[in-house]
């Protein structure tokens, strides 16, 4: 029995050989798709998670906090301020344009308490402020002590920014609720408000109610609370309506807890 002759395996000149480079980078371009759809992944977490964050509101409240943390450190600014220096001092609240800055005056400040402006018996700053200061003068007959003008003082990063003196503006998105001081008749909710700080170590009863947005919702509101004798700030959840000490055990500060 005659067989057919084998045929002789053939090899190329051109193959290459299966090594393991290849693998290896097979194995490489893998886990680099692997790599970029774990980031692709995390992107879109992360997006999610921030649109919840600011639906919740927790950046907002972050902000108010922020701004009440400003104003209590503005008090004490210029409660130290005003002892260090002997000058009366005050801060003055634009409510319309959400700011705050430190002023000082060269002259003694005595509050009144009857001033029918919201500067409590210093010299106007503004159209309305002058107007109320008229009608005042007209209502109170006689002779009338000076009185005293503030300017702008920078203390403690109360500036503009620009190395001038300027106002400090509140946090985006947080504005003035109402301020109501000891010579306030009535809650200040526009304009401007103004809280006095005197040499001998103290400042007016005072409540500061600041919110988120215009919100009327009591949980959007923070009130601080200034003692005059110490001027200490205590914040307080909701608006607090300002009352004013009846008697002196209303008067002190001993068992004020909360305070900054």
């Amino acid at each position: 029995m005659v067989h057919p002759p084998r045929e002789k395996p053939s090899f190329r000149r051109n193959a290459r050989p299966f090594s393991s480079r290849r693998v290896q980078t097979r194995r490489s371009r893998a886990r680099g798709l692997t790599l970029l759809e774990i980031l692709v992944v995390m992107l879109l977490i992360s997006l999610v998670m921030g649109a919840v964050v600011l639906g919740s509101g927790q950046v907002a409240s972050e902000r108010l906090k922020h701004t009440v943390a400003m104003i209590t450190g503005a008090v004490r600014v210029a409660f130290v301020r005003a002892t260090a220096t002997s000058k009366s001092q005050r801060i003055v609240f634009d409510m319309d344009e959400q700011k705050l800055w430190l002023e000082e005056s060269d002259l003694p400040m005595l509050v009144q308490s009857k001033d029918t402006s919201p500067t409590g018996g210093a010299q106007a700053s503004t159209a309305a402020e002058r107007a109320g200061l008229e009608l005042n003068d007209r209502i109170l007959k006689g002779l009338h002590p000076p009185r005293p003008a503030f300017h702008a003082v920078e203390s403690l990063g109360f500036s503009s920014g620009t190395g001038a003196k300027g106002p400090r503006p509140l946090d985006r998105g947080i504005t003035f609720r109402e301020i109501q001081t000891v010579h306030d008749d009535v809650p200040r909710v526009s304009g401007r408000a103004y809280l006095y700080f005197w040499s001998g170590g103290q400042t007016e009863p005072a409540n500061i109610q600041m919110r988120i947005g215009r919100s009327v919702e009591d949980g959007d509101t923070l009130t601080l609370v200034v003692a005059p004798l110490t001027g200490k700030v205590r914040v307080k959840f909701g608006p607090v309506p300002f009352v004013l000490p009846l008697d002196d055990k209303a008067a002190s500060e001993r068992d004020e807890k909360g305070a900054f």
